[in-house]
């Protein structure tokens, strides 16, 4: 019986249909097998890259970093040395401090303390409107080798200043760290701080006059820090001596000498405590004082000259009280200081007469500051100084003061707002009797803001 061709031809559809359906699999197939072929490729090619990259990471040598377990007590404490995390380790960190204050005075800051004739006398502060320390901050790993910091500082009068500009040798291993070029000296406790970090508007009266508010150095520093699960660093310092006490000289050799050494340890999770000991030695020569009111009948004051070495010895304590180590909520710190000063050499009496002159000074402070809440804090401050009693050859016996019979002191209350970690507003009322007969009540307004990356600061 022949086939119908209506069976015929449904038959030859069905065949063109299904030749045409294996075609288009196999194209589809052909073109996944491309894809998946060029996906291998491309991860193959990426996984060779990350593992160049890692076999070059390891390759480097690795910075010389303190031990976690001799880090300064409480999660507060950060190295202020850490580098620069990540893949970012040799891009600088750049950062911008700017600051400014109102000041109302009843008398003129310029006056010498009283008794302190022979220091610096700046109080790091004016009336009125004023601007603060403007800071621009640069940080960045120069190599595996080395690690380069730079702040500049606006003066309030005009002018740039190198405040910083030192090299950290990150290689050095047992804890030790060695330090090259223009930095703040490692003595006390304060002095290491930038003013931005400070808790108060300006420094206690013994860091004015012992130091002219913050005492700077040229030269090298080493600091070995053990490697135990207490806090225990020590340091030396070797510098030009160019600032207060010191002066800069040219000579060969360094101008100034300092040592000190600091201990710290937790107590619970709530509380840390860090004390240290400092010991600095340098030389004056031919350092001027102008305007000194060294007698009732000088109006306007004398200039002196003196010549001689400086020997100072300090101690510093502070402790933080934090709840489960946490100062976000609330806490509080308890800091203090003590310097006492020798000076001996010759004193040139208003440019006419020169014989010996030996004195020791002290002075210290005592602060708290209370974190009550969130964003806000009290704090409270007192400091004193003294004189001394000076020995004065005979032939200036009846020109210079020996003896003021008068403690300079000052007591000091501040409330900051702080609405984050870059921004700080703060009211400080201040009574100063640094200056005998005289008393001044003293209002500030203060703003700090910090634009950038900025390194953490030590405990």
């Amino acid at each position: 019986m022949p086939t119908p061709k209506w069976l015929n031809r449904a038959a030859l559809v069905l065949t063109v249909l299904t030749t045409q359906a294996e075609a288009a699999d196999e194209a589809d197939l052909r073109a996944i097998r491309a894809e998946i072929q060029q996906l291998r490729q491309h991860y193959e090619q990426r996984i060779n890259e990350l593992e160049q990259r890692l076999q070059q990471a390891e390759a480097r040598p690795l910075a010389a970093e303190p031990a976690v377990a001799a880090v300064p007590p409480v999660s507060a404490t950060v190295p202020v040395s850490a580098p620069a995390p990540g893949g970012n380790a040799f891009n600088p960190e750049v950062s911008l401090i700017l600051s400014g204050t109102y000041g109302t005075l009843q008398r003129d800051p310029a006056r010498p303390v009283t008794g302190f004739a022979l220091a610096a006398n700046n109080p790091g502060f004016s009336r009125g409107f004023s601007l603060g320390e403007t800071q621009l901050g640069l940080v960045a790993n120069v190599d595996p080798q080395f690690r380069g910091v730079a702040t500049m500082t606006l003066a309030a009068a005009g002018g740039v200043v190198m405040e910083n500009a030192f090299l950290d040798l990150r290689e050095l291993e047992q804890g030790f760290k060695l330090r090259v070029g223009r930095f703040f000296s490692g003595l006390g406790y304060l002095n290491q701080l930038h003013a931005h970090a400070w808790d108060f508007v300006d420094q206690p009266l013994v860091y004015r006059t012992f130091w002219d508010n913050q005492l700077g150095e040229d030269g090298v520093q080493l600091k070995w820090l053990a490697p135990t699960d207490t806090f225990v660093e020590l340091g030396a310092e070797l510098g030009r001596g160019r600032s207060f006490p010191g002066t800069n000289r040219q000579k060969n050799g360094n101008g100034a000498t300092a040592v000190f050494a600091h201990v710290g340890d937790d107590i619970g999770s709530d509380h840390s405590w860090q004390a240290g000991a400092s010991w600095h030695q340098t030389r004056r020569d031919n350092a001027v004082s102008s305007g000194v009111p060294d007698l009732p009948a000088t109006v306007g004051g004398v200039t002196d000259v003196f010549s001689g070495d400086s020997r100072t010895l300090g101690l510093d304590f502070i402790w933080k009280y934090a709840p489960n180590g946490n100062l976000s909520d609330s806490g509080f710190k308890l800091q203090g200081e003590w310097f006492r000063r020798r000076e001996a050499g010759l004193l040139t009496y208003n440019q006419l007469t020169t014989d010996r002159y030996t004195n020791t000074q002290a002075g210290w402070y005592l602060q708290g500051v209370y974190q009550f809440m969130p964003h806000w804090r009290a704090g409270l401050r007192y400091d004193q100084l003294d004189p001394g009693v000076a020995q004065i050859g005979a032939l200036n016996a009846a020109n210079v003061i020996s003896q003021y019979g008068f403690l300079p002191q000052r007591a000091t209350l501040m409330v900051d707002y702080n609405p984050s970690e870059f921004s700080r507003l703060r009211l400080q009322m201040a009574q100063d009797r640094s200056r005998i007969g005289w008393t001044d009540n003293q209002l500030f307004l203060q703003y700090i803001m910090n634009l950038g990356a900025h390194d953490a600061h030590s405990y």
